[in-house]
């Protein structure tokens, strides 16, 4: 048993000298690392079962980065790579009393895209232009070179030699300004950017960017053709082409100038066609060649036919005889209007002439026209207007030279002596009828409207007919009634005023504040009569010895002081032409208790002239009975025959 187990322990002995502990680190010495990429350092052991592992920097720095152990392997993963992780790092490993290390370089770097070319616009012939190549993100910036090549040519070479401040990404250019030529057409600009750090492996060390030139020009020498020409008669076609030279070929464009100034796309071909011209289509067209980098515009102006149509008689006014009246002879899109002449006749005889001499400003259709004024009379009736417009160009050949135009005068006559007949009056009782009938004279026969006038002054239309009958009037028919005479050259005007008379009625007798009052009061007694106009009202007082005629006003009396013997009947009597009314009412006075038995001197006087009165008394009723006979009564004739 003892030898055994010594055998034992020889083998082991053998065995772990054979396995002594060992440290291997991937990769080994140095790493290159992009920024924004992801990379792995890993220590890997043999012979110790488990180790244990411990990450640092040289400089003592946060790893930046996370570690992962497994067995005898431990991973440091920085992900992404940024300034933060280059440092060298050191990997340790422990067993037991055995500790190993192995350090590795992290180093950066950033060259993460082409480079950019930018021009700063088309490249137009013989335009300068700026190109910029750009290089982004780039680290470190001190080994970075740019060439830019136009074809084979050098145009730049840049390095950025200064020394960096710190550690950043820098976007850095190269500009370069150049003339494009026609030679240049095909030609490529090419951006390289090279990243000298020989010292590092990476790729790529150099990026390119090539860009093909495209080289414009400008459309220029623009032309118009036009066919037949661009002078043309109305209802004619035109047939115009344009060209343009430019680099891309230049596209055309047709359009219209309008008054404004704007322009009105017609076609985008370089054929214009226009077919059954009017005159409105004349004006000037433009063609315009357009490429990216402008363009260039030709103008052409159309004349369609110079003297298209007859002139145009207007007049300013209806002819109304007596009335200044203005005429004028237009004649429409005439071209050119220098060499018109326009002549108007009345009849046979001229009455106005004019040309036009003046210097145009431009080759433009022209509206001209004549006026004159003169006062129609009855006797131009039925004679003729004459507009005659000549154009003397004799050396075009067109048809026609000469145009007119004839308009037949109609002399209009305004209503005028407009009267009304009313039959059988215009003063009527109620409940008879009335015809009322209007004439007015004028050119042409005036119509006649009859309306009433209402109480705000306005006009009610009754009838269009001469004749306005009206039956069974009532009161309420009374009113101002209108005719007027109408036609196109006036209005005249004619009033009457219809009376509807009406036997008084509704006729009211008070006496206020009662009809029985105590002596030494003061009484008011009024008559009035409702809705019935011109009613002549009197007031009387009633006796056996006669009536007493009342001065009352609007119908009213008023006795101050009432006495004892202003007791009785009081009468009341309304009247006009057709016909009276009468009312009555009787009035009690109460004399007052302490002059029951009161005598009075002047009583007993009164009495004892009694005999004198009463013969006065009768002559008062006389004169008021005669006045009543008459139809008319005098408060100052009464008065005088009661005194």
């Amino acid at each position: 048993m003892v030898v055994i187990f010594g055998a034992s322990n020889v083998l082991w002995l053998v065995f772990a000298v054979s396995q002594a502990f060992k440290m291997e680190i991937f990769p080994e010495n140095r790493v290159v690392a992009q920024i924004g990429d992801v990379i792995s350092l890993t220590c890997s052991t043999t012979g110790c079962e488990p180790p244990s592992f411990s990450w640092r920097t040289q400089i003592d720095s946060p790893l930046n980065g996370k570690v992962r152990n497994e067995g005898s392997n431990s991973t440091l993963t920085m992900d992404p790579v940024s300034f933060n992780n280059e440092h060298a790092y050191v990997c340790t490993a422990t067993c037991g009393s055995k500790k190993l290390e192995k350090g590795i370089q992290v180093e950066i770097y950033s060259f993460p895209k082409d480079p950019e070319i930018h021009l700063s616009g088309p490249l137009e012939l013989e335009k300068p232009v700026t190109v910029t190549c750009l290089v982004p993100d780039v680290y470190p910036f001190d080994r970075l070179e740019i060439n830019l090549l136009k074809g084979n040519d050098l145009l730049k070479n840049k390095e950025f030699l200064e020394p960096m401040e710190g550690k950043s990404l820098e976007t850095k250019s190269l500009e370069a300004t150049f003339i494009p030529t026609k030679e240049d057409i095909g030609k490529a600009l090419v951006c390289q950017a090279k990243l000298n750090i020989d010292e590092i492996d990476f790729e790529p060390k150099e990026r390119e960017t090539t860009k093909k030139l495209q080289v414009y020009i400008s459309p220029k020498n623009t032309v118009i053709s036009a066919n037949p020409s661009t002078r043309l008669q109305e209802g004619g076609s035109v047939t115009m082409t344009c060209s343009s030279e430019g680099l891309p070929a230049p596209q055309i464009f047709w359009s219209k100038k309008l008054d404004n100034g704007n322009l009105q796309l017609l076609s985008g071909n370089a054929t214009l066609t226009l077919i059954a011209m009017r005159i409105e289509d004349s004006g000037i067209y433009v063609c315009e060649g357009v490429n990216e980098v402008g363009k260039d515009g030709k103008e052409v102006e159309l004349i369609v036919q110079a003297f298209p149509r007859d002139p145009e008689i207007k007049m300013s006014g209806l002819l109304v005889s007596g009335n200044p009246v203005t005429v004028s002879c237009e004649v429409p899109s005439v071209y050119p209007s220098d060499r018109l002449e326009i002549e108007l006749f009345k009849g046979e005889s001229i009455i106005e002439s004019k040309t036009f001499l003046e210097d145009m400003d431009k080759k433009s259709l022209e509206t001209k026209s004549l006026e004159m004024t003169f006062i129609p009379t009855t006797e131009d009736t039925g004679r003729v207007l004459i507009c005659l417009a000549q154009l003397h160009v004799g050396e075009m050949e067109f048809e026609p030279k000469q145009r007119q135009s004839i308009q037949t005068l109609y002399v209009n006559v305004a209503p005028r002596d407009t009267t009304i007949l009313v039959s059988p009056s215009s003063i009527l009782e109620e409940g008879s009828s009335v015809n009322m009938t209007c004439f007015s004279n004028g050119l042409p026969t005036p119509e006649i409207l009859w309306s009433r006038q209402l109480n705000n002054g306005h006009l009610q239309p009754l009838s269009e007919n001469s004749t306005l009958t009206l039956t069974s009037t009532k009161m309420e028919d009374s009113g101002i009634y209108v005719c007027e005479g109408i036609n196109q050259a006036g209005i005249s005007r004619k009033e009457v005023e219809l009376i509807i008379q009406v036997a008084p009625k509704d006729i009211q007798l008070k006496a206020f504040p009662s009809e029985s009052v105590k002596e030494g009061d003061t009484v008011i007694i009024s008559c009035t009569c409702g809705n019935v106009p011109k009613t002549w009202i009197i007031l009387k007082k009633k006796a056996e010895t006669g009536d007493t005629v009342l001065k009352s006003r609007d119908g009213a009396y008023t006795i101050h002081k009432v006495q004892l013997e202003d007791a009785g009947v009081y009468e009341c009597e309304s009247k006009n032409e057709v016909g009276l009314q009468l009312r009555s009412l009787t009035l009690d006075v109460k004399g007052r208790e302490n002059n029951k038995d009161y005598f009075s001197p002047e009583l007993l006087v009164l009495y004892c002239a009694s005999s004198l009165i009463i013969p006065a008394i009768g002559i008062i009723i006389y004169l008021a009975r005669r006045a009543n006979m008459k139809g008319s009564y005098s408060l100052v004739e009464a008065q005088k025959s009661k005194v």
